[in-house]
């Protein structure tokens, strides 16, 4: 089992805080460190110092790990341009010496596109948007040095694009398109996604957004075009502790109000993680997100290390 370390900066958390717990994170042996990419928290309280760019925070720590793989669950389409994304990531991917993932997904926070002055259309329109961004992302990354690239689109248009730079992972950096949309999600996961993740719900609704993933693998011929069988990923929000009351202080901010749907955390001890990983396994999951609430909460991210890492093989 793959085990990578998701995190919300947004909640607060500024860059050295971030770094801290990436290179703990990559020294204890966790395959990745992927963060939100959020401007705004999802709860009522203002938390200093406030949101941090999710890929000016990758590319500096790209200078500053060596190992672990870095990336985004999800950076959202609403918020740049996709010929300048697919730069910015493929520059973060070269910096980093190819340890980059990018998670992309359609955008759902209104309230923080109404902060900050970010078009925010209809759910319809931000997926086509999103369906689009892949296939400019897609193309600038595979476009051979010395050509160029051209897109015309209903939303985006590239003229002559020199497609340069290329990311340091020759295929470019893979893609996780994930969420718990039954049609949509599935669909773009299937064309151009090499990660498909279900974030912070049952072991049975994972099991079922997987089937449904499946079928439109199927639908698009998928494994007829000789390409690697999709990786199964999913997220999960713990609060690990040694005793419960441990375990039950760490799980005292998701008892906040939230704008986020209702997740299934893990809350106990960490054979109950490893027990829940095993069930995710059982399904199909290949990968696990590990959201940690507290940024600052190192022995947690230790904790987990030293008693549950070892035992996934």
């Amino acid at each position: 089992m793959r085990v990578s370390v998701f995190t919300e900066p947004h909640r607060g958390a500024s860059y050295e805080d971030q770094l801290k717990f990436a290179r703990i994170a990559e020294d204890a042996g966790y395959e990745g460190y992927l963060r939100a990419d959020h401007y705004q928290s999802m709860s009522e309280q203002v938390t200093l110092p406030g949101p941090s760019d999710a890929w000016l925070t990758l590319a500096a720590l790209a200078r500053e790990t060596s190992r672990i793989r870095l990336g985004t669950l999800v950076t959202s389409a609403t918020f740049r341009l996709p010929g300048p994304l697919a730069l910015m990531v493929a520059q973060v991917d070269q910096m980093s010496g190819g340890r980059v993932d990018l998670g992309i997904g359609a955008g759902w926070y209104e309230r923080e596109h109404a902060s900050y002055g970010l078009p925010f259309p209809p759910v319809s329109e931000r997926f086509d948007r999103l369906a689009e961004q892949l296939e400019v992302i897609t193309g600038l990354w595979r476009t051979p040095a010395g050509q160029r690239f051209t897109h015309r689109g209903a939303y985006y248009d590239l003229v002559d694009a020199p497609a340069l730079p290329k990311p340091a992972q020759p295929s470019g950096p893979p893609i996780i398109i994930g969420g718990r949309g039954p049609k949509r999600t599935p669909e773009l996961a299937a064309e151009f996604a090499d990660e498909f993740n279900m974030p912070f719900k049952s072991v049975a609704e994972t099991a079922m957004a997987y089937e449904r993933v499946a079928e439109a693998c199927q639908r698009v011929g998928r494994d007829e075009q000789d390409r690697a069988p999709l990786t199964l990923s999913a997220g999960i929000v713990i609060a690990i502790g040694r005793t419960d009351a441990e375990a039950q202080h760490r799980a005292a901010p998701l008892h906040e109000k939230s704008a986020l749907p209702p997740e299934d955390p893990v809350v106990g001890s960490p054979a109950q993680l490893v027990d829940r990983i095993g069930e995710f396994a059982a399904v199909g999951t290949s990968r696990v997100h590990l959201r940690f609430i507290d940024l600052g909460d190192l022995d947690h991210l230790e904790l987990v290390a030293a008693e549950v890492l070892p035992q996934l093989g």
